[in-house]
């Protein structure tokens, strides 16, 4: 172990899974914690439930407080907060602040816990000043930028530094690659016509990069992507971004029945 992972052997760092991490793609939070010890951090995952994201957008501020400060309290022993989205992420770092504007002493311990609310590439990248990854995968992928994290926490170079460094991956550019993929939460379920044909629009450029693999950082986004490429019939393996930079490649791609994976 180098000197730099000596010192970050010293930090903790607390696991915030996300809901659909837990429920549909556990292998995303394994992905996650192989990266963080592997960068020499000890890694904990505090009891926890969702972010509060749905409530928030919905406008039930009193449950998204109660979640907050739930959240807030398991994660009170941790140096860090990561979270291998970056929509829970900006939850997380942007929001929590913005709940208790009018509780004085809340907000400051909501902002405390907001500075040390990271996204997993952003956190390996400009916190441990993580170069390289020692991994390997082999296709051609495309790489979608997630709203949240590219606008709220600015998390665009990141991921690319580090894929650039897979043995065998070959990035290729995708046209608006920042353009939003028609999930949004709770926009899909409101607005389902419209969502579908943004995802349409979307797979579009998929196809046109000439890419065997989607990557991004957020479950939600790819799993919207990956049910309308499959509904399309076409071959993309979808894929997070954690599971490529952990070596995870084997793993059945997002969408993709296990049975499929194994032919």
């Amino acid at each position: 172990m180098s000197d730099s992972q000596a010192a970050q052997a010293q930090l903790r760092v607390g696991l915030f899974v996300t809901c659909l991490v837990d429920l549909i793609r556990p292998s995303v939070g394994f992905a996650a914690v192989k990266l963080l010890e592997d960068a020499g951090c000890a890694v904990i995952a505090p009891r926890q439930t969702c972010c509060g994201q749905p409530a928030y957008n919905s406008g039930d501020r009193a449950d998204a407080q109660a979640i907050a400060r739930r959240t807030i309290e398991s994660f009170a022993g941790c140096d860090y907060v990561v979270a291998p989205s970056g929509s829970c992420a900006g939850m997380l770092a942007r929001h929590y602040p913005e709940l208790f504007s009018e509780e004085p002493d809340m907000a400051i311990k909501a902002a405390a816990f907001a500075a040390k609310c990271c996204e997993l590439t952003s956190f390996l990248v400009d916190r441990l000043g993580v170069t390289k990854i020692s991994a390997r995968y082999a296709g051609v992928a495309a790489y979608h930028d997630s709203c949240s994290g590219l606008r709220e926490l600015g998390i665009r170079d990141q991921p690319r530094k580090l894929l650039a460094g897979v043995e065998g991956l070959r990035l290729v550019d995708l046209e608006e690659s920042d353009v939003c993929c028609g999930f949004g939460g709770t926009f899909a379920i409101k607005y389902g016509e419209l969502s579908d044909a943004i995802v349409a629009r979307k797979c579009d450029k998929i196809l046109a990069s000439g890419a065997d693999t989607l990557i991004a950082g957020d479950l939600g986004c790819l799993m919207n992507m990956a049910g309308k490429l499959q509904r399309q019939g076409r071959a993309v393996k979808v894929r997070h971004v954690a599971e490529v930079l952990a070596g995870m490649g084997d793993e059945p791609a997002i969408g993709e029945p296990a049975a499929e994976a194994a032919k």
